[in-house]
């Protein structure tokens, strides 16, 4: 039978990948993402830098198949953007099933199925060297930014949303009982680690005060001899 402890982490820590900022569904014209800024959190990189760490891990789990590249470097005063690439749709106004068929054997798709076709080895990398910075839209493909330097991550994902259309992902009936049972242990802990921490400290006082007294008693017994 599996620890309740380690049950209870386990699913706090699937609940927080899940729901937050993040959880959203992007829209199927989405072909990847892209992020450049800085290796600190100065000079204005920190919203991007917290958008990367709370808000791309909860997109990335609800779109698996769409790349999200992070390409960071030292340039602390450069840029800090958000590139979002998007797969343009036919203009024609023809058929739902003509328009449908037109835009999977589009430039950006085969250019997309191409790259998802190389080895691993050879597919583009997150970069803290400055290896991979954003490429210019593929043929079939539009591109839209983000300026994300000096802005606070809450705003990022805000103009995220506004700009992509994706859905917001909800936590279900279920998963709320079970992030109020999360919330509730995470706040029993916590007051038993102040009272054990307590305890701990009482006993190392006490321990700390009777090696003084022996000590005291030591010297005055030298004293007397």
């Amino acid at each position: 039978m599996v620890n309740p402890g380690k049950r209870m982490h386990v699913l706090q820590a699937l609940l927080a990948l899940r729901h937050g900022p993040g959880a959203a569904i992007l829209p199927p014209e989405i072909t990847r993402i892209h992020m450049d800024f800085a290796l600190k959190w100065n000079d204005g990189h920190l919203g991007p830098r917290k958008f990367w760490k709370t808000c791309l891990p909860r997109l990335k789990f609800w779109n698996p198949a769409i790349p999200m590249l992070v390409n960071r470097s030292d340039q602390q005063a450069g840029p800090a953007t958000m590139s979002i690439y998007f797969r343009q749709t036919s203009l024609d106004p023809t058929s739902p099933s003509s328009s449908s068929t037109s835009s999977s054997t589009s430039p950006s798709s085969v250019a997309a199925a191409a790259r998802n076709m190389l080895p691993l080895a050879q597919q583009p990398k997150s970069s803290t060297e400055n290896e991979h910075p954003a490429p210019p839209p593929e043929a079939g493909e539009r591109v839209v930014t983000i300026d994300m330097k000096n802005v606070h991550s809450d705003a990022i994902f805000s103009e995220f949303m506004a700009k992509t259309g994706a859905t917001p992902v909800h936590p279900s009936p279920d998963e709320e009982v079970e992030m109020r049972q999360v919330e509730e242990r995470e706040e029993r802990a916590t007051v038993d680690r102040a009272i054990v921490k307590k305890y701990i400290d009482d006993k190392r006082r006490e321990e700390r005060m009777l090696a003084l007294a022996r000590h005291e008693a030591e010297a005055i017994k030298l004293a007397n001899q």
